[in-house]
């Protein structure tokens, strides 16, 4: 299969960082302290496709929780906050992947589900933020990664077409968005999705466990 790559869209949380354990707790941190005392075992997977906005008022609302969707956000991005800017790890492989798109001069990006602060809290905590072409959110696409809307705002800013762009995604429901916009789709293994991974295999275009094997694909294929 011949192939062109010309710009690739990272994910953060899961595929840059190891912070989905973290997420994991911080569900259930939130809803313990707001009096949900057997928070459900599959919270995290039903936040994890939303975005801030709807993860906020799906918290007010299942839980019957008296607070504000607003002060539920803003609760949720302080608990975690500390973790952005203080603790959670870079995924093994990823300064060289983007020293490998910078020799090859293949622009690339983030595309995230996350708060803007804490992905800009963590990216500049590893001085990765000013490498970029563009950092995405949802407060930007407010469908955030459940469309393909935020994978074609990247590929605009990048003047590259989708099927020339690659995503590089841990999770089955963005890897599906990305495809659906006509996207070239990378995934990665990431243990918070290991429940998806047959899926997540058989439906991403190529399935990677690191992102050492990513950059040994991008070497040959470009």
């Amino acid at each position: 299969m011949s192939i062109s790559i010309k710009g690739v869209i990272l994910d953060l949380d899961g595929t840059l960082i190891d912070s989905m354990g973290i997420w994991y707790r911080i569900d259930r941190i939130f809803l313990r302290e707001n009096g949900v005392t057997d928070p459900p075992e599959d919270i995290s997977d039903r936040m994890k496709k939303m975005t801030v906005e709807e993860s906020s008022v799906y918290f007010r609302e299942h839980f019957g929780l008296s607070c504000t969707a607003e002060y539920i956000s803003r609760r949720i991005e302080e608990l975690v906050r500390v973790e952005y800017e203080q603790n959670i790890a870079l995924k093994p492989g990823v300064y060289e992947l983007l020293g490998l798109l910078d020799r090859l001069g293949i622009p690339y990006g983030v595309a995230t589900a996350t708060y803007r602060s804490l992905a800009e809290a963590i990216l500049s905590r590893y001085d990765i933020l000013s490498r970029l072409r563009f950092l995405l959110t949802d407060r930007e696409f407010p469908s955030g990664k459940k469309t393909p809307d935020i994978f074609l705002g990247a590929a605009e800013i990048l003047e590259i077409v989708p099927c020339e762009t690659l995503v590089i995604e841990d999770s089955l429901h963005c890897i599906r968005a990305a495809a659906e916009g006509g996207f070239l789709t990378a995934a990665v293994y990431d243990s918070a999705a290991e429940r998806e991974t047959e899926q997540i295999r058989s439906e991403a275009d190529w399935y990677f466990g690191s992102l050492g094997e990513v950059c040994g694909f991008i070497d040959k294929a470009v």
